[in-house]
């Protein structure tokens, strides 16, 4: 017998954000180490989502929207229903090393800027769809432009 499920597919948005020092933004989350990404809204373009939920994740201000670096799809579980997740991510950057606020009511934790070494570090114990984002952000220029 083969059991039925409603699959719900979701878009999401997020950010590879380099400061002016050269460090990336990662976000800490239910125990991982992951980058800030999040649901798109229908009155918004994929680029305004990336950027709001960097900005709302992680409390900073002034991000400069530059090229589509990847697109990601993972598939989970929740509440029964089968969810697959695609989300577009994008190469930001934000001038000079501004502080950094986890919006905890996404069980964010901690927010971080880290050097190369740090975030290489990180990769281990992450998922691979983030994976996938760090190797596209360090194959592509870092051109950016503001939106």
């Amino acid at each position: 017998m083969t059991q039925k499920y409603n699959d719900i597919e979701l878009t999401a948005a997020g950010g590879w954000v380099e400061n002016g020092e050269g460090q990336v933004l990662w976000i800490h989350r239910l125990g991982q180490w992951d980058l800030p990404k999040g649901k798109w809204e229908p009155n918004e373009s994929i680029e305004e989502c990336a950027m709001r939920e960097v900005e709302e994740e992680c409390g900073v201000a002034g991000l400069t929207l530059g090229k589509k670096l990847i697109e990601t799809t993972h598939f989970y579980v929740l509440k029964g229903q089968h969810v697959k997740k695609i989300t577009h991510w994008y190469r930001m950057s934000v001038k000079g090393v501004p502080a950094l606020t986890p919006q905890s009511e996404e069980g964010i934790d901690r927010v971080d800027w880290l050097d190369q070494a740090q975030w290489q570090a990180c990769l281990a114990g992450t998922y691979d769809s983030i994976k996938s984002v760090a190797n596209q952000a360090m194959r592509t220029e870092s051109g950016t432009k503001t939106l």
